[in-house]
């Protein structure tokens, strides 16, 4: 890189330092003597809307019983989560500000493996503005355990998370924001994960005051087909989802979906693994009715699925 390119990267991250803010939050629980106890918790986010609404993580605020917002210059102002995706571990508070530095949103499905990215945030709650590491997009499309559940479709980086980053943004070098820091490995150096930003968007636009997300369901466990699988089991096709159980009462079983189907498509879309099953899923809402096209015994047969809240 130039010194004008690098001149210019520094100028684009200064600019979006103003859209990252620090996060404080209160929560009151209860100790073993059922006694009320209040909890300190600390984050990061990312204004959107110059009107005060700023996206972080639901572990970050989605909970909380009171919230504090530091900006960029020092200002302080109190918080209010208005809409919160567990799911996806995604939040919205609102500050009573205007004029705020929104942040530009980028397109995280044009992500690349090995493509430059910078961290942003205020790792253990650090006074003195935000902090910037840098690093690479490692790896798409990873899935975690966390002690939140399971998350998915997250963005690998090796860019310095630490605790107090996650809400902050990961933004590409035009500065703008392609995923939302969320989780990273104890003990592991260089493992972080993000979500990416178009899955914010997803449910950033599905949020209204005061509505909390809940995950559409199909309630099918299945294994994803290759050409190895197919070639093991003798499948007509080399991928999809090779459906391997069905969950009792659940949308699939309503359906007429059984074991030994392999799904190929969801309205149309083909389906590639049990990944892309998944992601397809949950941008759809609970009640929604989806057509699932399956391969029996050799032979297309279409079910129209209402998916349901997950139990």
């Amino acid at each position: 890189m130039s010194s004008f390119d690098e001149r210019k990267v520094l100028d684009i991250l200064e600019k979006v330092s103003q859209s990252v803010v620090n996060i404080s939050t209160v929560k009151h629980v209860h100790n073993i003597f059922y006694q009320t106890v209040p909890v300190a918790g600390m984050g990061s986010g990312t204004i959107i809307d110059p009107q005060g609404f700023i996206l972080t993580n639901n572990h970050v605020a989605g909970e909380a019983d009171r919230i504090t917002v530091t900006l960029w210059n020092g200002e302080i102002a109190e918080g209010k989560t208005v809409g919160a995706c567990r799911t996806h571990d995604i939040a919205v508070i609102k500050i009573k500000k205007e004029g705020l530095h929104a942040a530009e949103l980028g397109d995280s499905d044009k992500l690349r493996v090995g493509q430059r990215v910078y961290a942003i945030g205020n790792p253990f709650g650090l006074a003195g503005g935000p902090t910037v590491t840098s690093g690479v997009i490692s790896a798409l499309n990873r899935n975690i355990e966390s002690q939140r559940g399971l998350l998915e479709n997250l963005v690998q980086t090796d860019a310095a998370i630490n605790p107090g980053n996650s809400g902050g943004p990961l933004v590409d070098l035009d500065g703008k924001v392609i995923a939302i820091n969320t989780a990273i490995i104890p003990f592991a150096q260089g493992i972080g994960f993000a979500i990416p930003i178009n899955v914010a968007k997803t449910c950033t636009g599905k949020i209204d005051t005061a509505n909390i997300q809940t995950k559409p369901w199909l309630g099918v466990i299945g294994l994803s087909v290759n050409k190895d699988v197919a070639r093991y089991y003798e499948l007509p096709t080399e991928q999809g989802v090779l459906v391997t159980r069905v969950i009792e009462e659940s949308p699939a079983q309503r359906s007429g979906i059984t074991v030994g189907d392999i799904i190929t498509r969801m309205n149309g879309a083909p389906i590639r693994h049990v990944e892309d099953l998944v992601r397809k899923i949950h941008l759809h809402n609970v009640g929604d009715k989806v057509e699932f096209t399956v391969i029996r015994r050799d032979r297309e047969q279409v079910f129209t699925v209402v998916l349901s809240k997950m139990p």
